[in-house]
């Protein structure tokens, strides 16, 4: 047994050495670095994810080179109609023969509106983001431009979206056309679509809009009866295969390629951003989809 001085000096010690080795062991591991998260590779030749709590950058690939942006278009298209002064989403817009023989000259994706239906604003909304309906852009850029002559009110229209993105402080964005069917001068880049979106989702209804699977409008006919659309589906699925897909909105063409913006909520947390260019629509779907993990990911 160790007695007197020299016991209690080895004690004290024996202690000294058994906690200091505790705090360098708990040193260690708190030392540890995190996983680091793989930066995914995508087809798409542009893309960007950014935190839109914050505004920050989570991913970047070309996110400012200009592209062609197909139908992604219509989010600033939808943006600029919900942000006339004093709208009225129930005021209804008769359809004209204009825009039916539009979409059938430009084989443009449509939401079948019928000639001289009554169409509430509301529902216009829902046939330009679901089915992505050129017909319905069209009707929209005619009743909320300014002008004595069609041509000039969907010019004033175009100018409003301009105007918008302006306002957002966009340099690389520039539109030519109210749905993306432009003359070489409609474009913009992964980082400006994707702030475009995030400023259309401060809006109720269109949040509303974008992550609605699918919608069914009735319209009144021009002889005063009730014609029931057939229900509009929303292009953008990953509103069925992504859990928390909250929007936004798809586009393609020949010069776009496939594209997509595309936002989801999980944990209270919202990533959202944009492909353009993709290679086929299940391609720009898998590339959304490894941004979105890879988003999430980043903000832990």
């Amino acid at each position: 047994m160790i007695t007197g001085i020299k016991g209690i000096r080895l004690r004290r010690a024996t202690a000294v050495a058994v906690t200091s080795g505790a705090l360098l062991a708990a040193g260690a591991l708190s030392a540890a670095p995190a996983q680091a998260v793989t930066t995914p590779s995508i087809v798409a030749k542009g893309g960007y994810v950014m935190n839109n709590a914050n505004g920050s950058s989570l991913y970047t690939k070309a996110a400012d080179t200009t592209r062609p942006t197909g139908s992604t278009t219509k989010i600033m298209t939808a943006k600029v109609v919900l942000a006339q002064k004093n709208l009225n989403l129930d005021a209804t817009v008769t359809i004209q023969k204009a825009y039916s023989d539009y979409v059938v000259k430009n084989n443009a994706s449509q939401a079948h509106l019928i000639v001289g239906d009554k169409v509430t604003v509301r529902q216009l909304l829902y046939g330009l983001m679901l089915p992505s309906g050129c017909d319905a852009a069209y009707a929209l850029a005619d009743k909320y431009g300014s002008g004595s002559t069609r041509a000039a009110r969907v010019s004033n229209f175009i100018g409003k979206m301009n105007s918008a993105a302006k306002s957002l402080g966009l340099k690389h964005t520039h539109f030519d056309s109210f749905d993306g069917i432009g003359n070489g001068k409609n474009y913009s880049t992964p980082r400006d679509l994707t702030k475009i979106a995030s400023s259309a989702m401060k809006n109720t209804t269109f949040r509303t809009i974008v992550k609605t699977k699918s919608y069914t409008a009735k319209t009144k006919t021009k002889t005063g009866g009730t014609r029931t659309m057939g229900a509009w589906t929303n292009t953008n699925t990953l509103l069925s295969s992504y859990s928390g897909t909250i929007g936004v909105k798809t586009g393609s063409g020949p010069e776009a390629g496939y594209c997509l913006v595309f936002a989801a909520t999980r944990n209270g947390k919202t990533v959202i951003g944009t492909v353009l260019a993709s290679s086929s629509v299940t391609q720009r779907q898998s590339d959304a989809t490894k941004l979105l993990n890879y988003g999430f990911a980043k903000l832990g």
